[in-house]
């Protein structure tokens, strides 16, 4: 969040461009596709690097094999870019005429890409932003009526570190050029254990199997949902109800047998679940600084606003920790024993108000389990000094998400259910499930409130649909939005983040009726620009804004505008 109306510097815009470019044709990975017939095969050759770079080439020398990390067996490709080489592997493989493939490979780096090419159609590529473990790239392209021959690839970006691939696949029939010899059955998983629990959650995770490509959660005897990581949330149950779980692992040659059965009982209906947000809620940030908009106390905050974020907790020299420093000279006076009284009257009036972490210029480091314990320490100081519900994370300067979660679950540990937690990426962070911001929204979402993503000081991104959207308009927030509901998170746990004001931002400022307009789109399907979601999400939590103090500057036309509309949500 910008503490001025300043434009924030445009990191990453110039290597983000390039990589649209590239990909403004590709189909997103959300996307899914029509599994491949049982006959087919993949016809790709030494698929897994287990000899060196047989049938493999590597522009400028840039390719090898190395034994770590891998996604199975005991090879994988490393491929590192330079400044004039993007480290492009390829292989041609046969292929037959008038025939549908499905091309696949798992991935570790930043942007990186697979494709086809010479396919005697379409060409395809698809790709990722960032993929700190094993993420699977997945599309699939159809032959000419003469085609025999295909070129499939990866490759990096220029002046980017090295990537991984490993498991490569283009599944479909054979061509005439062989295969090499199928996977074997994986093992059992084991290790399946219950984690945290919710009212309508119990998070689960198991041991990794080698060969495994992909797992399934099985949930009183009944298939639940697949995932490509040891780690899954079931959702949607029942308060204090015992739930059977057990776990497969899957790959080409087919399912494992089930893994010992573990039970899990969900929570009391009264524990948790932030019983003082409601369904459908409005967040908007309150500024503990003058920046020109107009200076409030807590209590000058409208009733619409269900959740209100303080901006912005302190970085301290002990790393992780934070602190609170009331601006109280910058805000005509307002005393801390003031601020105190209308934290507990917002409250008493059903409201949720929380602290707000990083913002432009907050540099706060959680990178080790030192620092993350300094985190959740502080914050729960805080939260017990002023009397806050919970905290939102608004680290613009990236963040860890191993580090990240285990200081949020500490926190929440130490705070209890009704632990109110935010999140507020920028666009970038929110593209791909690999990212850092993603993965650790993932690996809280049983404790996780709402993610407010920031639709402004953007530029063009990627819809869940593959196609590049302009921030300002209707389809920029329904297909990036698409996006988090499509790759994990409730419809519950997902807001539109939106300046106040023209003034509140330096780009991206869409009047409240487009606000209203891409809420009705996710949560009716109707109201919709060019984009509409393949389905309607009427649990969608609401939105943001920056700030309160910029809306009341503007006489509160944002939530006057937005706050009834969300909260007449279905």
């Amino acid at each position: 969040m910008p503490r001025t109306a300043l434009t924030r510097p445009a990191r990453h815009r110039r290597l983000l461009a390039a990589a649209l470019t590239a990909v403004a044709a590709a189909a997103a990975t959300l996307s899914g596709s029509t599994p491949a017939a049982a006959a087919d095969v993949n016809v790709a050759r030494n698929a897994g690097y287990e000899s060196g770079l047989s049938n493999w080439t590597c522009s400028a020398g840039s390719g090898s094999t190395v034994g770590a990390p891998v996604h199975s067996g005991t090879g994988a490709l490393k491929a590192a870019p330079t400044a004039s080489d993007n480290a492009t592997c390829s292989q041609t493989v046969a292929v037959k005429p008038g025939s549908t493939y499905r091309l696949s490979t798992y991935v570790q780096g930043a942007y990186v890409y697979l494709g086809a090419s010479g396919t005697g159609t379409t060409d395809v590529s698809t790709w990722t932003p960032s993929a700190t473990g094993w993420q699977q790239l997945t599309t699939t392209f159809t032959t000419g009526p003469a085609t025999t021959s295909v070129t499939v690839y990866t490759h990096g970006w220029y002046g980017q570190p090295a990537y991984y691939a490993d498991d490569f696949s283009v599944l479909g029939p054979d061509g005439g050029g062989g295969t090499d010899p199928g996977p074997e059955i994986p093992a059992t998983p084991g290790g399946l254990t219950a984690g945290a629990v919710t009212p309508s959650s119990v998070a689960l995770s198991w041991n990794p199997v080698s060969s495994a490509t992909g797992y399934t959660v099985y949930r009183d005897g009944t298939k639940y949902r697949t995932v490509n990581g040891t780690s899954a949330t079931a959702t949607g149950l029942a308060p204090a109800t015992a739930y059977r779980f057990q776990v497969t692992a899957t790959n080409a040659a087919g399912e494992s047998a089930r893994s010992a059965e573990v039970t899990a009982t969900t929570a009391p209906s009264g524990d948790g679940g932030n019983p003082t947000v409601p369904q459908h809620a409005v967040t908007g940030y309150w500024q503990n600084f003058n920046n020109g908009a107009t200076v409030q106390k807590i209590s000058d905050v409208p009733g619409q606003y269900d959740i209100i974020a303080v901006a912005f907790a302190d970085a301290t020299t002990t790393p992780g920790a934070v602190t609170f420093n009331l601006d109280s000279a910058g805000l005509g006076g307002y005393t801390v024993d003031r601020f105190k009284a209308d934290i507990k009257a917002k409250q008493a009036a059903g409201k949720s108000v929380i602290i707000s972490v990083g913002g432009e210029k907050g540099t706060v480091s959680v990178n080790d389990a030192a620092s993350a314990d300094n985190f959740a320490t502080s914050l729960y100081a805080l939260m017990q000094q002023y009397g806050f519900d919970g905290v939102d994370i608004d680290l613009e300067n990236g963040l860890n998400p191993t580090y990240m979660s285990q200081a949020l679950r500490s926190l929440s540990q130490k705070a209890g259910g009704k632990l109110v937690l935010t999140m507020a990426p920028q666009t970038l962070d929110m593209q791909s499930t690999s990212g850092g911001y993603f993965q650790t929204a993932l690996k809280v979402k049983d404790i996780l409130t709402v993610v407010n993503m920031q639709y402004y000081n953007s530029g063009s991104m990627l819809g869940c649909d593959g196609k590049v959207y302009s921030q300002g308009t209707v389809d920029f927030l329904t297909a990036l939005a698409c996006i988090q509901l499509e790759g994990g998170l409730t419809p519950a746990q997902v807001g539109l983040g939106l300046p106040a004001s023209t003034r509140g931002a330096g780009s991206g400022y869409v009047a409240p009726s487009v606000v209203n307009a891409a809420l009705d789109c996710l949560a009716r399907g109707t109201n919709c620009g060019s984009f509409k979601p393949a389905r309607t999400y009427p649990g969608i939590r609401g939105a943001m804004t920056w700030s309160t103090n910029w809306d009341a500057t503007s006489g509160n036309a944002w939530s006057n505008a937005v706050g009834p509309h969300v909260h007449g949500l279905p």
